[in-house]
């Protein structure tokens, strides 16, 4: 029997298979999360306000993902700020659909909650999808120009009063470790629904300074700061020094124990995903697949490359799969160590 092809795209898919670049089942699956995205909408939550890093990631990404998603869908972001994305990350866990139309974005932090028995954390970071990262630029924490704290050293014997925009972001869970395991004397208001708040906070006096906003992200939100010498950088919390910013000292360094260096790095850690963003569990393998693929050519697209060049955003692909490694690796930390930091918490 004769049978006569008339769709190029099954005349292509025919031909990869006949080579052995494709199998039939691979195939079946691209048309299928192909079929499934065409006319949908894909919705990016983000667990902050509008106008911060993440928010600005995720916008930035989202004007260019959809092109790389089998069926094209549109693309919008929505901001639901509550305990750095605890709140959202619980959402998307427990209540959002689990057929890959929705992905979020949350701090860095959040993954580490239930490993910390953390009450408010329902959700299990090893089953949740993990899209990949867009930077894994560290933190730091800043001090304004007319705060008593000049130097990470000066902490130990002044108070500086940092903004947080959770109890589980970086910018609460590093100064209370640091003050736990260093000997620092931060204060934390806590409860700010972004970054932005924080730095508008600075600004009126109601707090002194900040430990989550990396070099580049504190340049491109807050330029006049740095031009102006606004603020004075105290320490990087990050694995490694920034390689243009050798002169600011990092926060591992002042360990005097390996039991200190390793309950610091235990929460500085996830710096190496800075910008993380996860879909639901049970989301089907092929569309996980697809988002991520999507996620690290978009990454890599000029296009998108050339639009967060012209927001003088950092960027630095981290693949979902690097993601999960880490957690897995994070997740077997011993339970002394975890105690500790745990106890910091509280």
């Amino acid at each position: 029997m004769n049978v006569k092809i008339n769709d190029q795209r099954i005349a292509s898919l025919l031909f990869a298979v006949s080579l052995g670049l494709v199998s039939p089942g691979q195939g079946a699956k691209a048309d299928s999360v192909a079929d499934f995205y065409r006319g949908k909408t894909v919705t990016i939550f983000v667990g902050f306000s509008v106008g911060g890093g993440y928010d600005l990631h995720a916008r930035i990404l989202a004007r260019h993902i959809a092109k790389h998603l089998p069926g094209a869908p549109s693309i919008i972001v929505k901001n639901l700020p509550g305990g750095s994305g605890l709140s959202l990350i619980n959402n998307m866990y427990n209540t959002a659909p689990r057929d890959g139309t929705q992905f979020a974005t949350v701090d860095r932090a959040i993954p580490l909650e239930p490993l910390f028995e953390s009450s408010q954390a329902r959700f299990d970071p090893l089953k949740m999808n993990w899209i990949g990262s867009s930077d894994n630029d560290g933190s730091t924490c800043v001090a304004w120009h007319d705060a008593a704290v000049k130097t990470f050293d000066d902490l130990k014997t002044n108070q500086l009063v940092v903004g947080a925009t959770g109890s589980v972001g970086i910018a609460y869970t590093f100064p209370r470790l640091a003050n736990e395991v260093l000997g620092t004397k931060f204060k934390i208001i806590n409860g700010y629904p972004g970054s932005t708040d924080v730095m508008l906070s600075i600004e009126r006096g109601e707090t002194q300074g900040f430990c989550s906003s990396g070099f580049a992200t504190m340049e491109l939100n807050r330029p006049d700061w740095v031009r102006e010498k606004k603020i004075n950088y105290l320490v990087q919390v990050a694995m490694a020094k920034e390689k243009d910013h050798p002169e600011v000292p990092l926060a591992l360094d002042y360990a005097k124990t390996p039991a200190d260096r390793q309950a610091l790095e235990l929460v500085i850690s996830p710096t190496l995903m800075a910008r993380p963003f996860a879909a639901p569990p049970e989301v089907p393998a092929e569309r996980v697949a697809a988002l991520r693929e999507a996620f690290n050519a978009t990454l890599t697209d000029p296009e998108y490359l050339a639009d967060a060049a012209k927001s003088r955003l950092q960027v630095q692909l981290v693949k979902g799969e690097d993601i999960d490694a880490l957690l897995r690796r994070l997740y077997a930390t011993p339970k002394p160590v975890v105690d500790r930091v745990t106890n910091a918490f509280k």
